[in-house]
C-alpha cells in the first residue's frame, strides 16, 4: 500500500472501530505494514504515538457521550475499551484535567481531539542524498534495551547517555576491549517484533566479525537484502532527526517503485568524534524491496 495511502487508512480503521477491541498489530495487518515502521511513521508525519492517538481520541468521544447522554459510566468506559471504570476515570482525569463525574455534574469543557486529517508534502524528496546497496548477510554485536514506542524521543538519547557515560568512568576490561575491538557506538539499530507494538529492541551497535562476546552485549544476524542509504550532513542529533522526518514525510510518500522490505533499520555514525560540527556525516540505512 502507497505510504499517504496507508497512514489514511490507519486513522479510517482506528476511527472505524474507535469502539471495538483491536491492537496496534491487528492495524498494522490490515494496512500491510510491520509494527515498527507504522509506528515510526506516524509519530513523525502527526506528532502522537499510534497508542497515544487512539487512547486520546477514545478519551474525547467518552467525554462527548457523557455530556450528552445519561448513560451509566461503568458503560461508556467498557464501551471506549476501558476493563474497569477506575482505569477509565483515571485515563479520563489526566486527559481532561477532571473525572468523569464532575464532567457530567458541572458541564466542563473537554479538551478537544479530533481525527486527524494528513497532508504530506511529498516534494524535494528526489533531492535527498541516498543510494542503493545490496548487502550480504553481515552480523551486528552491541548493547540492547527495550525501548518504549511512546518515549522513544527520550529513552533512546538516555540510553546513549548511559553508554557514553560508562565508557568514560571505566567498563569491565573484556567489555571494554568489545566495545573497542567492534566500534561499538557507529551503529544504532531498531529492531521490530511482531506481535509486540508496546516496545522494540534498540542495539548501540557495531558491526562483528570474530572474538569473544561477554555476557553484556548480543549479537545478531541481519539477512542479505536491498538497502537504500540516506547521507545526512550536519550537527546531532538534529541533523539525522531532520533526515528522518524527511524520509518519511518526502522520501517514502512519493515513491512508486520501493517499499520497506523488514522490521528493522540502521543509523551509522561516522568516526569523527565532533558531532556537533556542522560537517559531521551520519547515515539512515533502510532495508527496502521493489513494489
Amino acid at each position: 500500500m502507497e505510504w499517504v495511502t496507508c497512514i489514511k487508512e490507519t486513522i479510517r480503521f482506528i476511527e472505524e472501530h474507535l469502539t471495538e477491541k483491536f491492537t496496534i498489530d491487528d492495524v498494522a495487518k490490515h494496512v500491510a505494514l510491520s509494527s515498527l515502521y507504522l509506528q515510526r511513521g506516524f509519530q513523525i508525519i502527526t506528532g502522537f504515538s499510534l497508542g497515544e492517538y487512539i487512547r486520546n481520541r477514545r478519551l474525547y468521544e467518552a467525554g462527548k457521550e457523557i455530556l450528552a447522554t445519561d448513560d451509566k459510566m461503568i458503560d461508556i468506559s467498557y464501551k471506549y475499551g476501558y476493563e474497569t471504570p477506575e482505569s477509565f476515570s483515571k485515563a479520563f482525569l489526566r486527559f481532561h484535567g477532571y473525572s468523569p463525574l464532575a464532567c457530567r455534574k458541572k458541564h466542563k469543557d473537554l479538551h478537544t481531539f479530533h481525527r486527524i486529517q494528513i497532508e504530506i508534502n511529498v516534494k524535494g524528496g528526489n533531492d535527498m542524498d541516498f543510494k542503493f546497496e545490496e548487502l550480504d548477510t553481515f552480523k551486528v554485536i552491541g548493547l540492547s534495551r527495550d525501548i518504549s514506542f511512546e518515549a522513544s524521543y527520550t529513552d533512546i538519547p538516555s540510553f546513549w547517555n548511559e553508554f557514553c557515560q560508562s565508557i568514560s568512568s571505566g567498563s569491565k576490561e573484556m567489555l571494554k576491549e568489545a566495545i573497542l575491538n567492534h566500534c561499538i557506538g557507529e551503529l544504532g539499530i531498531c529492531f521490530g517484533e511482531i506481535g509486540n507494538t508496546k516496545t522494540f529492541k534498540y542495539m548501540i551497535g557495531g558491526f562483528y566479525d570474530k572474538g569473544p562476546v561477554p555476557k553484556d552485549l548480543e549479537v545478531v544476524e541481519i539477512p542479505k537484502n536491498l538497502w537504500v542509504k540516506f547521507k545526512s550532513v550536519g550537527a546531532m542529533p538534529n541533523a539525522i532527526q531532520e533526515l528522518n522526518t524527511r524520509i518519511f514525510k518526502e522520501w517514502l510518500p512519493g515513491n512508486k517503485d520501493y517499499e520497506i522490505a523488514a522490521e528493522y533499520n540502521i543509523e551509522w555514525y561516522s568516526r569523527d568524534k565532533n558531532m556537533n560540527s556542522s560537517e559531521y556525516i551520519s547515515e539512515i540505512w533502510l532495508p527496502i524491496k521493489r513494489k
